[in-house]
C-alpha cells in the first residue's frame, strides 16, 4: 500500500488525507440527502457537521494525548504535531458532545438529530479506515493465514510480513453499520434508537477487531487497550440507559 498516490506539481497527494476528504464529503450529502427527505433544517445541519468536525478533530487528539503521557513527558513537541496521532473514540466522543452543546444552544431537540447523523458517520469511518491502510497505520499483528496482507513501502507498519487486515476489517464493519444503521432509521420510531444501535454495534466490532491490532502505541488500561476499555464501558452504559428507558416507558404506561 502506499499513501502517497500521485502528485501535482509540487503537491504531493496522499491517500490517507484523501479518503478522510472523500468520507466527509460523501458524509455530507448523505446527511443532507437524509434531511431532506426528512424536512429537517439544513442551517442546523451544515452547523452540526462544523461542530462535530471541530469537536471530533479536538476529541481525538485529546485521547491520542492522554495515551501518550510518557513520550509528551520526554517530547513535548509531541503536543506541536497536529498531523498525526489520532484516536477514534475520541473523535466520536468530541464530535457528539459538540452537538449536545449545539443543540442545547439552538433548543433542538439532540438525539434526533444524532440518529440523523450517525449513518454517516459510521460510512466516513469506512472511508478513514481505507485511508489507514494505505497510510499503514491501525495495522494488525503478524499472521500466517490466507488473509494477510503484506507492506512493502510503508512508513509505519512492518514492511515484508504478512498482517491481519485490521483496517480493512473496520471498514467492512463500518460500511456494514453505515446500511443497518439506514435501514432502522426508516422503521425507527423511537429518537436514541439509532443512535444505540451504533454504539453498541460499533463497540463490539471495535472491542474484537482491537484483539488482532499489532500496533503498541494505543494504550492500555489492565490488559485492555484504550479503545477495548472505551468500547465495554459504552457497551454497558448504553445497554443500561436503553434499559432504564424502556423500564420507565412500561412503568408509565408509554408505548414505543
Amino acid at each position: 500500500m502506499h499513501n502517497e498516490l500521485f502528485k501535482i506539481g509540487p503537491v504531493i497527494i496522499y491517500g490517507y488525507g484523501l479518503m478522510i476528504a472523500l468520507g466527509v464529503l460523501l458524509a455530507y450529502r448523505l446527511v443532507v440527502y437524509r434531511a431532506t427527505n426528512r424536512k429537517f433544517e439544513l442551517p442546523h445541519i451544515f452547523s452540526l457537521t462544523v461542530w462535530g468536525l471541530v469537536g471530533g478533530f479536538a476529541g481525538a487528539k485529546l485521547l491520542y494525548w492522554m495515551t501518550q503521557v510518557p513520550d509528551i513527558m520526554n517530547n513535548p513537541g509531541i503536543l506541536l504535531d497536529f498531523s498525526n496521532g489520532f484516536v477514534v473514540y475520541g473523535g466520536i466522543i468530541g464530535g457528539i458532545g459538540a452537538g449536545l452543546v449545539y443543540c442545547r444552544i439552538k433548543k433542538i431537540n439532540f438525539l434526533k438529530h444524532l440518529d440523523l447523523f450517525l449513518p454517516s458517520v459510521a460510512l466516513a469511518q469506512g472511508f478513514g479506515r481505507i485511508g489507514c491502510l494505505l497510510a499503514g497505520c491501525c495495522y494488525g499483528e503478524e499472521t500466517h493465514g490466507w488473509f494477510g496482507i503484506t507492506f512493502h513501502n510503508s512508513e509505519i507498519a512492518p514492511n515484508g510480513v504478512k498482517l491481519v487486515p485490521t483496517q480493512i476489517m473496520e471498514s467492512m464493519l463500518s460500511f456494514g453499520i453505515c446500511l443497518i444503521l439506514i435501514l432502522l432509521a426508516n422503521r425507527a420510531k423511537k429518537n436514541g434508537l439509532v443512535a444505540a444501535t451504533y454504539l453498541i454495534l460499533y463497540s463490539l466490532g471495535r472491542f474484537i477487531i482491537e484483539f488482532y491490532r499489532g500496533d503498541v502505541i494505543r494504550g492500555q488500561i489492565g490488559f485492555l487497550s484504550t479503545s477495548q476499555f472505551i468500547a465495554l464501558m459504552v457497551v454497558l452504559v448504553t445497554g443500561l440507559v436503553v434499559f432504564l428507558s424502556q423500564y420507565q416507558n412500561r412503568l408509565t404506561g408509554k408505548k414505543v
